[in-house]
């Protein structure tokens, strides 16, 4: 279970979250038995997702992250609700590259950099919201950050980390969201500046044992912070046999048609591996419904 917390300054002109996202990205890495470097890749963007679905007001509304760089990743995806909840998929888990030039995971190699970032979020109106940029730097933070700047024209610093232990467990994860309020002033932009710079990864603060609230009070050291709210989210995934019912028919009568001619019709969720299994009488019956619908 991970911990989020957020904060706003006592002169209301920014907010601060920090999540520490460790057991979520663990949790991950043992459904899709993830290489380090897409670990660290799902891992971000599973972070990022986490502290953006955090913010959302309706109990049923969620956000989607994804990200097509071209890398041989493939498409990496994530989703959290409004509780923070998150869930991700990575389309292509196993993935082999050099380390970086500065020693490190090569994310951005592995995401790609010739592609877009596509957040989708769906507030229960008619249509879901979709916000979409070029990859910046396939990095993740730095995409989430321009994400911020362009769509929703709100300045933001974004940090993202995710280490991986020799064993390829989490070792740590977690990241914070800094945000300007429309009240902030010049010098506001003056001090976020001063208290970032030097500030050590997010990682290495939750290995010395850094909690969330503490991180956001050390990040931003020369304000003064109130606490708003704090959560307990976690790897999440609400698939269901009666939402794969319902996808299954949305393919149509004819594509039903088929599979009950197969022994066994298998599904699996690409969010947590469960497998759901239809015999060829399931699948008559999920026809009947469709013809229904369709009278």
């Amino acid at each position: 279970m991970g911990r989020l917390v957020r904060c706003i300054s006592n002169d209301g002109t920014l907010t601060i979250m920090a999540v520490d996202s460790t057991d979520m990205v663990n949790e991950m890495r043992c459904i899709h038995n993830t290489a380090p470097v897409t670990s660290a890749a799902l891992g971000r963007l599973m972070t990022a997702a986490c502290m953006m679905g955090e913010v959302l007001k309706g109990k049923d509304d969620n956000v989607t992250l994804r990200m097509k760089g071209g890398g041989p990743a493939g498409t990496v995806m994530a989703v959290a609700d409004s509780k923070g909840n998150v869930r991700g998929y990575v389309q292509n888990p196993i993935v082999d590259l050099p380390l970086n030039a500065k020693g490190k995971l090569d994310v951005a190699g592995a995401i790609g950099r010739n592609g877009d970032l596509t957040v989708i979020k769906d507030l229960g109106m008619k249509k879901p919201y979709i916000g979409q940029i070029p990859i910046v730097s396939g990095e993740v933070a730095e995409d989430i950050t321009a994400y911020y700047f362009t769509s929703e024209q709100t300045p933001t610093v974004c940090a993202l980390g995710v280490l991986v232990d020799r064993d390829y467990s989490i070792k740590a994860a977690g990241g914070f969201i800094i945000q300007l309020l429309p009240t902030a002033l010049d010098d506001t932009i003056d001090k976020v500046e001063s208290c970032i710079k030097g500030i050590e990864p997010v990682t290495t603060l939750l290995a010395k044992g850094m909690t969330p609230e503490e991180i956001c009070h050390h990040v931003l050291s020369e304000f003064e912070l109130e606490e708003l709210d704090s959560s307990n989210p976690e790897y999440r995934c609400n698939c269901s046999r009666d939402r794969v019912e319902r996808v299954l028919i949305s393919t149509g009568i004819e594509s039903l048609t088929e599979m009950a001619e197969d022994e066994k019709t298998e599904v699996c969720c690409q969010f947590c591996d469960k497998k759901y299994s239809f015999s060829p009488d399931d699948i008559k019956a999920l026809i009947k419904s469709a013809s229904k619908k369709e009278e």
